[in-house]
């Protein structure tokens, strides 16, 4: 009798075992929340509108998408005071999209390359040492996909 009931409970063991594994991962996935991060490479000015628009419907398709415009070189052009193009200025756009969560980055560098200061870049965006590095940075630390409009 008791080698039966070793058996039942191994055999019972044996079902239940694979039963309890199979729902460990999935209650793990359900637990592990990916946050999507994107940060966004404008080197030239002339895409800004074109970055933006991509920006904007990456939100539009991914709310929770965590997205940040590194600027540098030519590209910082459209986060400078009183920036605008034949459509007009970029701050309403750019204003629009920082407060849908997306970050703006300009590169120190390239600024005292201009032998402009902080000052003239606009209020929503934020002044980095080097922009190659920052978006070295979010790739290699904090696990960011680099897309270039």
């Amino acid at each position: 009798m008791k080698q039966r009931l070793t058996t039942a409970a191994l055999c019972l063991s044996l079902f239940a075992l694979p039963a309890m594994l199979s729902l460990t991962p999935v209650r793990a996935a359900q637990d592990l929340v990916i946050q999507e991060k994107v940060v966004y490479h404008v080197n030239d000015s002339s895409v800004a509108r074109v970055a933006m628009r991509n920006v904007e419907n990456h939100i539009n398709a991914s709310p929770d998408a965590r997205i940040v415009v590194v600027t540098h070189g030519k590209g910082i052009d459209f986060l400078l005071n009183d920036a605008k193009d034949d459509k007009g200025a970029y701050a309403p756009q750019v204003a629009g999209l920082k407060n849908r969560g997306v970050e703006f980055r300009v590169c120190r560098n390239t600024l005292k390359g201009r032998n402009l200061d902080d000052s003239a870049v606009i209020f929503e965006a934020q002044v980095v040492p080097s922009g190659v590095a920052e978006i070295g940075r979010l790739q290699a630390k904090e696990g960011y996909v680099y897309l270039k409009p």
